[in-house]
């Protein structure tokens, strides 16, 4: 099988030769050592490292990633059927953090209009701070009304 020295895999996966290495501390990929103690890739190991990538670009933690990757047998790479499960698997979650985005987005200069930068005192957006009864943060952002 063909292997590839720490700087081709990383050049090939677009993934720096540190991040490779904690991963590999993390259980997320895997590599041999030579017998001067080089570590090499299996060409497979790029697969992993897309399916890493692509997780993460959508918000899915290195947690959630090592969970999912456990969960394959023999820790194998991820084949398209996998991924389709997985991404099922995480849907709803992402589709709450596209309304989320959506929503600051579509609001984000929305206090900046009126000019006084003040969602507490604001007498259109939130008259009274009645936000605050719905907790902390960007209530209109994470918790809108319905």
């Amino acid at each position: 099988m063909e292997t590839l020295p720490i700087g081709d895999f990383a050049a090939r996966s677009g993934v720096a030769p540190s991040a490779l290495r904690y991963y590999e501390r993390e259980g997320l990929i895997r590599s041999t050592r030579t017998g001067g103690n080089q570590r090499r890739y299996l060409r497979s190991e790029l697969r992993r490292v897309a399916f890493i990538k692509i997780a993460q670009q959508v918000g899915v933690s290195l947690e959630e990633i090592r969970d999912a990757l456990a969960e394959l047998p023999e820790n194998r790479t991820p084949t398209k059927a996998d991924w389709a499960r997985l991404s099922a698997h995480w849907r709803r979650k992402l589709e709450e953090r596209i309304s989320i985005m959506e929503r600051l987005r579509d609001q984000l200069t929305g206090c900046i209009g009126c000019g006084c930068l003040s969602l507490q005192r604001c007498s259109l957006i939130n008259p009274a701070d009645r936000l605050a009864a719905r907790g902390s943060g960007p209530q209109m952002i994470i918790n809108p009304p319905s």
